[in-house]
């Protein structure tokens, strides 16, 4: 692996373990239905390329968002992107799912890893998507890479980039690396920031959905269909216009604090959360006491 290559701190020790024994049952049948709908959406493939652009991004959003909650996985996203134009999307990196989510915002072409092409399933659909594979440990073939994403752009598709070249647990996050925004400039097209955030039903962050360090796509997704409540949150930010930002750097920058901004946000309102559950049982252990003493004092008349 060449030096240069971005990477995170991040391993399986930060993910949580979910699963138990009495979730085999419940994740079998999830597996075996997240199987059957990513057959399903293969075979339909050829049928739905055959479509109009509005028709076929219409059934790509709702396979991909049925592809999520097959896994379990409750989908809640907030904001909208531009429909259609040349469009970059960027988003941090945490987990396979990140790929049918960022489709259910609007359908694009991912760039991708070139090892990809190799994951069962999985690497069928990037490449019958069109995908732009680029090989991480050629540092030379990155000028290409970017000409390519322009090309993309300038013809009026949606290209997504998770730019931090990494994925990351989901409690910290990388910082979006240059290259891509190059081609944002050159083919003159707006950006997506978008924040990716997973937790659990009751507002508690969590790391389960990570793939990360040394996991295999296997282990991942078998803790994904494992989990009990486990809710996505897609965060669509402003969109950042074409010439907003003078060079690559800024406009990476802007990007990444936008995502980072999502971030905070989502935790300050999941603190919050947090407190006034805290305050709510305290007040309800301060009524129990009460109604206790209460009781005492009639006993204490009897």
């Amino acid at each position: 692996m060449s030096a240069w290559l971005p990477s995170a701190p991040c391993s399986r020790v930060c993910v949580e373990s979910v699963g138990s024994p009495a979730a085999v049952p419940r994740a079998l049948l999830r597996l075996a239905v997240l199987l059957a709908v990513l057959l399903f959406g293969i075979v339909l493939i050829p049928v739905v390329g055959r479509l109009a652009a509005v028709w076929r991004d219409r059934l790509t959003r709702t396979w991909c968002r049925t592809i999520v909650r097959a896994t379990g996985v409750r989908l809640r996203i907030t904001g909208a992107a531009p429909p259609g134009g040349g469009l970059l999307l960027v988003a941090n990196h945490i987990s396979w799912l990140d790929i049918p989510l960022l489709a259910a915002v609007r359908p694009a072409r991912m760039l991708a890893k070139a090892e990809i092409r190799q994951w069962p399933v999985a690497g069928v659909l990037t490449a019958s998507s069109g995908a732009l594979f680029i090989e991480r440990d050629r540092l030379r073939a990155l000028p290409r890479t970017v000409e390519r994403i322009a090309d993309s752009l300038r013809g009026g598709s949606a290209v997504v980039v998770f730019p931090e070249g990494s994925t990351w647990c989901g409690r910290a996050q990388g910082r979006f690396r240059r290259a891509a925004f190059q081609a944002a400039l050159d083919a003159a097209v707006p950006v997506q920031p978008v924040h990716l955030h997973y937790r659990f039903d009751g507002g508690a962050a969590t790391t389960a959905p990570a793939f990360v360090g040394s996991d295999s796509l296997l282990t991942s997704v078998w803790r994904v269909v494992s989990a009990r409540a486990l809710v996505a949150e897609v965060r669509v930010e402003p969109v950042l216009p074409a010439g907003s930002a003078p060079d690559r750097r800024t406009l990476a920058l802007a990007a990444e604090t936008a995502t980072t901004g999502a971030a905070h946000a989502g935790t300050a309102v999941v603190e919050t959360a947090d407190a006034h559950r805290r305050s709510a049982d305290a007040d309800q252990r301060t009524a129990e006491a009460h109604r206790r003493s209460a009781n005492s004092n009639a006993y204490a008349h009897l």
